[in-house]
């Protein structure tokens, strides 16, 4: 990989282009101003028996200043990330391949000024331009809005023209004449980061530096002998496969560690918005384990100018709550489990906390009295018909009146002669009954119906015949905490829908808006997809009853401990095999032979090798494991060997329950490049140097755990470090 220096120097080389692009759009917004300024002054002044004479003036006035007040919007819009992405063309295009930008039939002619343009290179709104690449292959620079210099040279292409299409459909397999696709992303109008994709068959002409993932690839196809050009290009064949899968169903895509899953998951979304937007119109979910995770995946992610991909972390999906926190194994299973569904219906159908045991009421001088046992019978009468808590209380008030009217009648004698319309409309109207019906069937949130089970009781009645004593001792133990868990929100999610949204509290001075929840998109993207729970899969599946889904995931790095009941919660959700395109990555490209022959020997025969990955690069560098009695300093150690060792960063893994203590280790070791993570933390990250801190205690923190120990050794690119006080963790 290129050191950090070749880094800057490319970055260095995209911030030129940057800045003149945001000179230049400096030069547009004072022009059009100023456009806009003289068209306001044309006109001022004019007699009135003058108006119509200078009818075509006021005319051209009008349209000068809505054009140009139309333009200033336009770059006050899309300052912010102008640029996002660079390609490189070949002099001579692959036969059979479009030239990207070229122009096609109807296109205006590219570098021609746009009509109605307050100047040459001004971008029309609604309307981008269609540049081309500059003569002699000269690099063509993709963004928000098509602008041009003064010469009408194109600075920058609209991601909408067609001489964009190439930076979202090219791939290695079919690469549009493209040598090199590079995202940059911007932070205000400063470059911060570049990551480069490879599409060149062969070896890239002099001057052509790549960086970041793409550098691994190129490295690959530089390598000599016919066998490792034949596995790049099988690489290249298997993601290109699953990059241009139609959208019409489920496509599943199946990867061991450093396989590319998740780069072509993300290509795939960036080629489908371009290729089928109309069919993505209600939108792309794309959902991973964990914020980390997304902010990974959103810097790679090649659709960078793209508003309809929404990303979220599995602890993002209910509106409201961002949850990070993880339970021990044992609590998240239980949580996890499908058994939580009668769990829950049945919570929703207890009386709520401090809710009253008795109504009184008082009608034509005899007492009615309802108890605590008349009361449950009428709440379990009223969920009987069904229908959500929140959306029935209006059915509670009338099975209340009506219990009220048959203990009136049952009472009827010639002194008392009940009336029953006159005594559901009077008891109806009274304030007490009301507020008696607001405390017994109150409008409760998903988040207060959750927190009735930190109640061990309550728990144990709703739990009855579901849970084990022992479950519920945890279950409730858990709900202590202050904040929710990335599991509870699979509860939250399945609570939302028992009890429906609370109506908005209405009061003299606002209203409360309704919470909002979207589920209706057009296409699902899921990371990390062997990892999910029961419940999460049905939290998931409610976001797209109607969508398309490409789902990525890998079993053998799964760690629910049942994966028949994982496997039949997910076809619940994706209906049937025979519905779904599979494919299967098979090369490993992220580590190399050595690191990934010692991850393949601590599953111990757990699955067959035929189902793991093959590792294609050696880097001569065996994992360094070793015994230490004095852990601390150890970890400590290994982190600066590493820093100082490998250009990017470095990831201290540990199991779950330890991260707090590595932390505290590592605090003298304060540098930018390092990061402590937990075993679940770490799914789907990779880092250049990676330190496994006590191998042993990730055997033992789940049933799974072999499987999380084997994800934990496959996060490396380039050094492993093992650190352990006992050698049992190896077979």
């Amino acid at each position: 990989m290129p050191d950090r220096s070749v880094r800057e120097a490319e970055i260095a080389i995209e911030q030129q282009h940057v800045d003149r692009v945001y000179a230049r759009v400096t030069e547009l917004r004072k022009e059009a101003q100023a456009l806009r300024d003289r068209g306001l002054e044309l006109g001022h002044g004019a007699a009135r028996e003058a108006i119509f004479e200078q009818a075509t003036m006021l005319f051209e006035r009008d349209a000068a200043v809505l054009h140009a007040s139309r333009l200033l919007r336009v770059l006050d819009t899309e300052h912010e990330g102008l640029v996002f992405g660079r390609l490189d063309i070949a002099g001579s295009p692959t036969p059979g391949s479009p030239t990207p930008g070229a122009p096609t039939p109807g296109s205006p002619t590219p570098g021609a000024p746009t009509p109605g343009s307050p100047s040459s290179g001004a971008p029309t709104p609604g309307a981008p331009s269609h540049g081309s690449p500059l003569p002699g292959g000269d690099p063509l620079y993709i963004g928000r809005l098509g602008i041009r210099d003064e010469s009408f040279d194109n600075l920058v292409t609209d991601w909408r023209a067609p001489a964009a299409a190439a930076f979202y459909r090219a791939t290695a397999r079919h690469p549009m004449g493209v040598l090199r696709r590079r995202v940059i992303r911007c932070f205000g109008q400063s470059v911060v980061e570049i990551d480069d994709d490879v599409l060149a068959s062969g070896p890239l002409p002099p001057g052509i530096t790549v960086v970041g993932q793409g550098a691994l690839m190129a490295a690959l196809g530089r390598a000599r002998g016919d066998t490792m050009r034949d596995i790049v290009a099988t690489i290249q064949a298997e993601q290109d496969e699953v990059i241009r899968a139609p959208a019409d169903r489920v496509t599943e895509l199946i990867g061991g560690p450093g396989t590319g899953k998740t780069v072509v998951a993300l290509h795939r979304i960036a080629y489908l918005l371009y290729d089928d937007r109309r069919r993505m119109a209600g939108g792309v979910l794309v959902v991973g384990p964990s914020p980390a995770f997304m902010s990974y995946i959103a810097r790679v992610l090649p659709s960078i100018g793209e508003d309809s991909a929404e990303l979220r972390s599995l602890g993002e999906l209910f509106d409201g709550v961002t949850a990070s926190r993880l339970d021990p194994a044992q609590v998240a299973a239980i949580k996890g489990s499908p058994r939580m569904i009668g769990v829950l219906r049945r919570l929703v159908r207890q009386v709520p906390p401090e809710g009253p045991t008795e109504l009184r009421m008082v009608y034509r001088g005899e007492v009615l009295r309802i108890g605590a046992d008349e009361l449950a019978k009428v709440r379990r009468s009223v969920h009987a018909r069904g229908g959500q808590t929140n959306r029935i209380r209006i059915r509670a008030a009338e099975a209340l009146l009506e219990a009220l009217w048959k203990q009136a009648a049952r009472r009827a004698d010639d002194r008392f002669r009940p009336d029953r319309d006159d005594l559901i409309t009077e008891i109806g109207e009274r304030i007490e009954f009301h507020r008696f019906l607001v405390a017994w069937w109150p409008m409760v949130s998903p988040a207060e119906v959750l927190r009735w089970l930190a109640d061990r009781d309550r728990l144990a009645v709703a739990a009855h015949g579901r849970l084990s004593a022992e479950e519920i001792s945890l279950l409730s133990e858990s709900f202590t905490e202050p904040d929710f868990s990335v599991a509870d929100v699979a509860l939250l999610d399945e609570l939302r829908v028992l009890i429906g949204r609370p109506r908005p509290r209405r009061s003299a001075i606002h209203t409360e808006p309704e919470p909002e929840y979207y589920d209706g998109y057009s296409h699902i993207v899921l990371d990390e997809a062997q990892d999910l729970s029961p419940m999460q899969w049905r939290m998931i599946g409610r976001r797209g009853p109607a969508a398309t889904w490409t789902v990525v995931g890998d079993p053998v790095q799964s760690s629910w401990p049942d994966l028949e009941e994982a496997a039949a919660a997910k076809d619940r959700v994706l209906g049937p095999a025979d519905r779904r395109r599979t494919f299967t990555l098979r090369t490993n490209y992220r580590n190399s032979t050595e690191i990934f022959t010692l991850a393949a020997k601590v599953l111990g025969g757990l699955v067959p090798d035929a189902e793991l990955p093959v590792a294609v690069r050696s880097t001569g560098l065996p994992p360094s494991c070793s015994i230490t009695d004095d852990m601390p300093a150890a970890a400590a150690r290994a982190a600066r060997e590493l820093l100082d060792a490998v250009e990017g960063t470095v990831g201290v893994i540990s199991a779950m329950g330890r991260v707090n203590d590595v932390r505290h280790w590592l605090a003298g070791v304060d540098h930018e490049r390092l990061r402590v993570v937990g075993s679940l933390q770490a799914k789907g990250m990779e880092y250049d140097g990676v330190v496994v801190v006590e191998p042993g205690e990730l055997l033992g923190e789940s049933p799974m755990g072999r499987r999380a120990l084997y994800v934990a050794l496959t996060r490396a690119t380039q050094r492993l470090s093992v650190i352990a006080s006992t050698p049992t963790w190896l077979p």
